[in-house]
């Protein structure tokens, strides 16, 4: 079984750091892809060893990712 999940990466830094808002996992690596990388092996090992209610506990069926515009002072 495979699941969608969202990946928000940014500069931090020397490097870069990517988050899954849905678990609130996060990894980092020196590039955009070794982060992403980081990221995908991270929530693997967790669906690997974690409990049924665990995921449930965590997991968050609603994240929204927008963008706001704000003026400037």
């Amino acid at each position: 079984m495979t699941r969608q999940l969202t990946a928000i990466i940014e500069r931090e830094e020397d490097g870069y750091v990517a988050l899954c808002p849905e678990l609130d996992i996060a990894s980092q690596g020196e590039t955009v892809a070794e982060a992403r990388s980081n990221l995908q092996e991270a929530l693997e090992l967790f669906f690997e060893t974690a409990s049924a209610s665990e995921i449930q506990h965590r997991l968050q069926s609603e994240v929204y990712v927008t963008q706001v515009e704000v003026a400037e002072a």
